[in-house]
């Protein structure tokens, strides 16, 4: 009877099904990136079930999206990642609103 390999950190398809670090990760397809979806990556890239370089190309994001993400965690926890909790932690960190920020479009000068 042979050895199994050692077991690996990448997130690939095994023939017998996905491996318990997939099914913690949100589909490869992702476009509407709730929260919860958010930490699910941020903890796989922590757990070093996924690397960095690897959600990023899976997921179709930058890896200053990927940082940004972590370090709201760790700054402000979980909900920090909520879209619209974002943008207030962006200006309570010093960011000026843009010019217009809540204006419809059709409203700006």
């Amino acid at each position: 009877m042979s050895a199994l390999p050692p077991a690996s950190h990448t997130v690939s398809a095994s023939p017998i099904g996905p491996s318990k670090a997939e099914l913690s990760l949100p589909p490869a397809d992702t476009k509407r990136w709730v929260m919860r979806r958010k930490a699910q990556v941020v903890a796989a890239v922590r757990k070093g079930d996924i690397s960095p370089e690897d959600a990023c190309t899976r997921y179709n994001i930058s890896p200053e999206e990927l940082q940004s993400w972590q370090k709201l965690i760790e700054s402000h926890g979980v909900t920090a990642l909520r879209a619209t909790k974002l943008q207030d932690y962006r200006h309570s960190n010093g960011h000026a609103p843009s010019k217009g920020h809540n204006t419809p479009r059709s409203m700006r000068g």
